[in-house]
């Protein structure tokens, strides 16, 4: 048991302890509320990092540096009208040097992570550029097409939902007449539908080339943002009747977030749309004349996301306006309540202000009934006020 207090001095010491921890719990907890309302929202992932300025092109600088930190995944899909195969491999070297089946027509390679060192092999086997390489591994690129001799490389970003955030992933393709190889930053897509078809010996999957496969893989990327979308239709509804019935600074929150949302998708869907028009128009051979009826339907899509996305853009704006105005009037609500208040108490406070002056001869202070003459002229002013304000629809009606 806690021995009592046996002098003055200790009562002092914790006295002081006592407020000490009191003004430290205070001091903690303004702290937190202030981190808590000024701390930017985080994204799912670190922002890449651009290299200085007045570096070498090209990816040799990249190969000084240890990858082991940047581990690689590996997954090969090999088929052809009567032949399907997919197989892991640990190394670069294993995928390149797997043998072609007799009845393979197209390889699809994809690597999850991004590795100098894999990046350079795959540039002296399969003769792709270094800038190529090096636009692949500074993922701050926006969606483009680049033509080379026997290959293209084109750049698009793919947009998930990862923990009630967006997922901005950019992903590198090298298109070769019989081959693809797909380049993302870490594991997860939206290619799963694709290779569950692939797996199905009907239809024209397996008779086509890697042109095609390509394609279907575009146009999930495209397809996989209408879903997403209508979940941005549906909560801008549902913020509507939130702001309208009680609007708050969470509100605002939410609608900040959803524009800044929305703008990411603006700024992925533009460039996208130009990139898969230049596939349209591609005239290098890569793409077969019959495959870009199928690019063209992709550019209908990304058209199609785009007037969604305009049309939700511009909803976050009237909701912005909308938030202002239902901010301003329930403002205005609460100052004609206590403007109707004080109204009330005005003539009341200058008849107590008349009566309360120091004057010595004032001829109804000695008048035995002026107290109760006095409360009835202010219940009768305030009563006057009240119907008065009742007749002209201040209070009492909606």
């Amino acid at each position: 048991m806690k021995q009592p207090l046996d002098s003055a001095k200790d009562v002092a010491n914790a006295a002081g302890d006592a407020i000490s921890k009191t003004a430290s719990f205070f001091t903690s907890t303004i702290i937190g509320i202030g981190k808590s309302a000024f701390q930017p929202i985080q994204p799912t992932r670190a922002s890449p990092q651009k290299p200085a300025p007045g570096t070498a092109p090209g990816i040799e600088h990249y190969l000084e540096k240890t990858d082991t930190a940047h581990p690689v995944k590996i997954t090969t899909i090999n088929y052809g009208p009567d032949f399907f195969n997919i197989s892991e491999h640990d190394t670069i070297e294993e995928t390149i040097n797997e043998p072609r089946h007799k009845n393979q027509t197209v390889r699809w390679i994809n690597i999850d992570g991004l590795n100098a060192k894999v990046l350079d092999q795959i540039c002296k086997h399969f003769g792709v550029h270094t800038l190529a390489a090096e636009d692949t591994l500074n993922t701050y690129q926006r969606p483009k097409l680049e033509a080379f001799a026997d290959h293209m490389q084109i750049i698009a970003r793919q947009i998930q939902v990862q923990d009630r955030k967006l997922k901005n992933e950019q992903i590198s393709f090298f298109l070769f007449k019989d081959q693809l190889i797909s380049i993302q930053e870490e594991p997860g897509d939206v290619f799963d539908p694709v290779r569950k078809r692939l797996q199905s010996p009907n239809g024209r999957f397996r008779k086509r080339q890697a042109d095609y496969l390509f394609y279907t893989l575009i146009d999930c990327i495209v397809d996989h943002l209408f879903p997403l979308l209508e979940g941005y239709g549906a909560a801008l509804e549902e913020l509507e009747e939130e702001i309208t019935l009680n609007p708050s600074p969470t509100c605002q929150q939410k609608l900040f977030s959803m524009k800044r949302d929305l703008s990411l998708q603006r700024r992925i869907l533009w460039p996208l749309r130009e990139m898969i028009d230049g596939l349209y128009r591609d005239e290098s051979g890569l793409i077969d004349d019959a495959i870009k009826t199928f690019y063209r339907d992709v550019q209908d899509h990304t058209m199609q996301v785009i007037d969604l996305l305009e049309t939700y853009r511009e909803t976050a704006s009237g909701l912005n306006d909308l938030y202002q105005s239902s901010v301003g009037n329930k403002m205005n609500e609460i100052m004609k309540v206590l403007t109707i208040m004080a109204s009330f108490f005005i003539p009341i406070t200058f008849v107590a202000g008349v009566y309360g002056m120091n004057f010595e001869y004032i001829p109804e202070l000695q008048w035995q009934y002026s107290y109760f003459v006095f409360w009835g002229i202010c219940l009768s002013m305030t009563g006057g006020l009240a119907f008065y304000f009742w007749r002209k629809g201040w209070i009492g009606k909606n």
